[in-house]
C-alpha cells in the first residue's frame, strides 16, 4: 500500500477514536452542545481521509507523486486545527472562531488539490504524446 494511503488511513483511526471520545462524552454529561466538533471529526477527519486513502490505494501512480503528499499535510493540518478550535468554539469560546474559518479554509484548499489530483492529472494521462502518438 502507497505512504500516502498508510498515513491517510492511520490519521482516519486516530479521528475516528477522537470522534468516539467526543461522543461518549456528550452521552455521560447529557450535553451534546459540540455535536457540531464530533459530526466534523466523523464525517471530515475519519470518512473522508479513509476515502482519500483508499483512492490512493486504488491509483498507485497518483500516490507516488509528490503532491499526493502535500495533499495529505495540507488536509490533515486543516481538519487538525479545525476539531479542537470549532469545539472550544462550540463550548462557548468566541476566541476560536479565527482558527475555525482559517482551518475550514486550509481543509477546502486540501480537498481542491485533491479535485486537481482526480481530474487534471487523469486528462495529462490521455494527452498523446510526442510526433509518432496515434489519436
Amino acid at each position: 500500500m502507497p505512504q500516502v494511503s498508510q498515513l491517510f488511513f492511520k490519521v482516519a483511526i486516530l479521528f475516528l477514536l477522537i470522534g468516539i471520545g467526543m461522543g461518549l462524552q456528550m452521552s455521560i454529561s447529557g450535553n451534546h452542545n459540540v455535536i457540531g466538533a464530533h459530526a466534523h471529526t466523523n464525517l471530515l477527519g475519519w470518512v473522508t481521509s479513509a476515502l482519500f486513502g483508499t483512492y490512493y490505494a486504488l491509483n498507485k501512480e497518483k500516490a507516488a507523486q509528490r503532491l499526493a503528499m502535500i495533499q495529505f499535510g495540507v488536509y490533515t493540518l486543516g481538519v487538525a486545527i479545525m476539531v479542537p478550535s470549532l469545539y472550544l468554539l462550540l463550548q462557548g469560546n468566541a476566541v476560536a472562531e479565527p482558527f475555525v474559518a482559517i482551518s475550514s479554509l486550509i481543509a477546502f484548499l486540501g480537498v481542491a488539490i485533491f479535485a486537481f489530483i482526480v481530474f487534471a492529472l487523469a486528462r495529462e494521462r490521455q494527452m498523446p504524446r510526442g510526433p509518432l502518438a496515434v489519436s
